[in-house]
């Protein structure tokens, strides 16, 4: 993927749940982004969602031009409707295209921030999902993609769309399904502005490694000493057991 720069234009509008504690302090039990929007010349592109505590609950499609739930069951307790979206997006559209013609700034570019991890504890031959997780991310224009032994995979992979951080950059995550193997190496390819060149990350199912000849060789001496000994320390138990058992006995008078 050839990155160009782009302008980002972005506008939140949050919704927080506050709470007091200790009679002084204000502290935020619960945060919502309702209208997390932001447009950008790259594609162009751009994004609309509804967030609660960093879960991405809605976002609107902004080619079919509909609302799409996270979570499906979502949508029949509460709707929301696309136009509204498309509309704040229009603005960011018009805005941005102000202010590119009022700035000759460059864009700053951050480094992403990724890790690799299994959904979970690993068994090889049972189904598990890898998660890339990619941090620090700014301007909002990535391209993830899977490795399986130096092979892109498609099949399987599913990803996030950008998610809001409070120093308004933003992460990301992306899945992949797959049967662990210990033949098998996986990598998570980052391609973003802020890296020289495309970023691999990379993870492997962990197995214990086989003992070495020496190794097998000494465990077995140990083991086979360990039994010596205890047969050493039965036998002379056993002997005392009968010379204290076999001791004379005194007659008395008849």
């Amino acid at each position: 993927m050839i990155l160009n720069r782009a302008l980002i234009l972005g506008a939140l509008a949050l919704t927080t749940v506050m709470s007091i504690c200790g009679g002084e302090d204000i502290v935020a039990d619960h945060v919502a982004a309702y209208g997390a929007a932001f447009y950008q010349s790259y594609g162009p592109s751009g994004q609309f969602t509804f967030e609660f505590d960093g879960d991405e609950e809605l976002y609107v499609d902004l080619q079919r031009k509909e609302t799409v739930w996270r979570l499906p069951v979502f949508s029949e307790f509460v709707s929301f409707d696309p136009q509204g979206g498309l509309r704040n997006m229009a603005v960011l559209k018009q805005n941005l295209d102000i202010l590119s013609k009022l700035s000759n700034s460059t864009a700053a570019n951050e480094v992403p921030e990724v890790t690799v991890f299994p959904k979970s504890p690993v068994m090889l031959g049972q189904p598990n999902t890898l998660i890339c997780l990619v941090d620090n991310i700014f301007p909002p224009v990535i391209n993830i993609t899977w490795l399986s032994n130096g092979h892109s995979v498609t099949e399987g992979v599913s990803e996030t769309n950008f998610l809001n951080k409070d120093d308004h950059s933003f992460w990301k995550t992306s899945y992949l399904t797959f049967l662990p193997s210990a033949d098998d190496m996986y990598d998570c390819k980052v391609e973003h502005w802020g890296l020289d060149e495309p970023l691999l990350k990379h993870w492997e199912p962990e197995t214990p490694a086989p003992m070495s000849e020496v190794t097998e060789t000494v465990v077995c001496a140990l083991g086979l000493a360990v039994g010596l000994v205890g047969i050493v320390a039965g036998t002379v138990f056993i002997i005392q057991g009968l010379r204290s058992g076999a001791a004379p006995r005194h007659q008395g008078p008849l």
